[in-house]
């Protein structure tokens, strides 16, 4: 297994939020940005949410990543296409992989409904939430038909769509990368078919080491009884960590960071490890033996320029 996995960071489009209510900081995504891109960092990512975890829209932060940088690969994590329609998110996508030429990927997810934040979200969409996870797979069909640049015919259960054209084509060929957020536990054992069947690749959030490998393993079975090659399929996992010298210091932000962003402290320890650079370092490396391609990180910290520069100087030069 390569130990060198590419290597993310996701920009806090709801920290700004967090940190500044309704005037955030909305130039710090792109500083951030820039930083990434000029420590040598793959890729930078953003989040979703409409109001359940109030934060700066992603493909719209996105566009303004791509025209401030030059290199550095842009993702969301995880986009809820769900609470979108399938031909307007088909266009924004394809607006932004034109912009960045040919830097996005839609990282994508069916969303949760465990908190009464959430379902409010789902209802303040006009989506009914059982049906999260029938819209998301007739809307990644829909937008690869857009995307291919032939009229899109379709006829489901939630989208009908008559000699729907968007009139080009994103950068990218056959088009923007996607990947579907893919777990183990219960209630997700329709996921690894999903993501066979329909993605680009995988990413998870909350899985252990052991949890991960076993979910591509089922993934790869799922591709391979439908011929697809596993190799296909791209893995990525996101950790949220902190970078503290002051290990003790580090970890209470950490955990009151995360509790503030989603509203209570979601998976206990599955996040971390915080305020302990060499525990970062080993936990990238566990995961990459368990087979992620690319590592994302999120920094649970008010302080994210402070926490990238400990990042680029402290857990960067080990996989490089």
């Amino acid at each position: 297994m390569d130990s060198r996995p590419e290597l993310g960071i996701v920009l806090p489009t709801r920290g700004v939020v967090l940190a500044g209510g309704d005037d955030p900081d909305a130039g710090l995504i792109v500083r951030m940005a820039r930083l990434a891109e000029d420590a040598g960092v793959d890729s930078v990512w953003v989040g979703d949410s409409l109001v359940a975890k109030p934060r700066l829209e992603p493909l719209a932060a996105l566009a303004a990543v791509a025209a401030t940088t030059t290199r550095v690969r842009m993702g969301t994590s995880v986009l809820l296409p769900a609470l979108r329609h399938p031909v307007l998110l088909a266009q924004t996508a394809a607006t932004v992989d034109q912009l960045s030429n040919g830097r996005l990927t839609l990282a994508m997810g069916v969303g949760g409904a465990f908190t009464d934040a959430q379902q409010n979200e789902w209802a303040t969409a006009g989506v009914e939430k059982r049906t999260r996870a029938s819209r998301v797979e007739e809307m990644v069909e829909i937008i690869r038909g857009l995307w291919s640049g032939e009229p899109v015919t379709f006829h489901g259960k939630h989208f009908d769509l008559d000699e729907v054209s968007l009139g080009y084509r994103p950068n990218q060929r056959p088009g923007v990368p996607i990947l579907l957020a893919t777990h183990s536990g219960e209630g997700r054992s329709r996921q690894p078919a999903r993501a066979a069947r329909l993605s680009d690749g995988i990413i998870s959030i909350s899985d252990n080491p052991e949890e991960f490998s076993s979910i591509r393993g089922k993934v790869a079975e799922e591709a391979a009884a439908i011929g697809r090659s596993p190799n296909e399929l791209k893995s990525v996992y996101y950790m949220t960590v902190n970078l503290d010298p002051d290990a003790e210091r580090g970890h209470e932000e950490g955990v009151r960071w995360v509790t503030n962003y989603y509203g209570l402290n979601f998976w206990g320890d599955r996040w971390g490890p915080y305020g302990d650079t060499d525990g970062v370092i080993e936990r990238i490396r566990q995961f990459t033996a368990a087979g992620a391609d690319e590592i994302i990180v999120r920094f649970a910290s008010y302080d994210q320029p402070r926490q990238m520069e400990l990042f680029a100087e402290n857990v960067l030069p080990s996989f490089r």
